[in-house]
């Protein structure tokens, strides 16, 4: 996809976002019983690579054991917020029907909190393998859920106006690990559902 045109903003580098990662692994590590089993849940594109970083952070600073990894794949809006589908989409494979995670604490990390809709559908897909508990985790929260959803651990909160867009560029998908803001031109505005 054509990145949207407009005028792009760092609003954090790949310096100061380790050291955010540093903070939401401390922070998620005390919600941690380490009797339970963990299994860390990345909501595909960006959410996956960044579960990776934060498993990573948890295991070199706080000797957390290797824990269950899977991604799910939800898809409601693109990039640049446009609408793609009026429902929110969660993709299921078998090995994911199959899943048991009674007894684990299942962190789910994604890139951005805006509306709600991507995480309420991923948790309650993942509610219903009855886990023992269920924590969100997101790089940036926009402050604006329009359902009762809310991150556990957040690593920044940004409050920007609703036409623009926060972008977390994450690699693999970006050569650069950053969160930027992206004022949109007129003509790549978003359509409001």
């Amino acid at each position: 996809m054509e990145r949207p045109h407009g005028l792009r903003t760092c609003l954090y580098d790949e310096t100061q976002l380790e050291l955010v990662l540093a903070e939401m692994a401390q922070g998620l590590v005390t919600r941690l019983d380490r009797a339970d089993p963990v299994a860390v849940v990345g909501i595909l594109r960006r959410g996956a690579p960044l579960a990776d970083r934060l498993v990573a952070a948890l295991q070199r600073h706080h000797g957390l054991p290797a824990p269950l990894r899977l991604d799910l794949g939800i898809k409601r809006y693109e990039d640049d917020l446009t609408l793609l589908h009026p429902e929110t989409r969660l993709e299921e494979n078998e090995e994911q029907r199959a899943l048991d995670l009674q007894d684990y604490t299942v962190v789910v990390v994604d890139d951005v909190l805006y509306t709600g809709n991507s995480m309420l559908r991923a948790v309650a897909w993942l509610a219903q393998k009855q886990p023992r508990r269920i924590l969100v985790v997101t790089l940036a929260d926009r402050c604006v859920t329009r359902l009762p959803i809310h991150a556990d651990v957040v690593g920044v909160r940004l409050q920007v106006a609703p036409p623009d867009v926060v972008e977390c560029n994450v690699p693999p998908y970006e050569p650069t690990f950053r969160i930027e803001l992206l004022k949109l031109e007129p003509a790549d505005s978003p359509s409001r559902a």
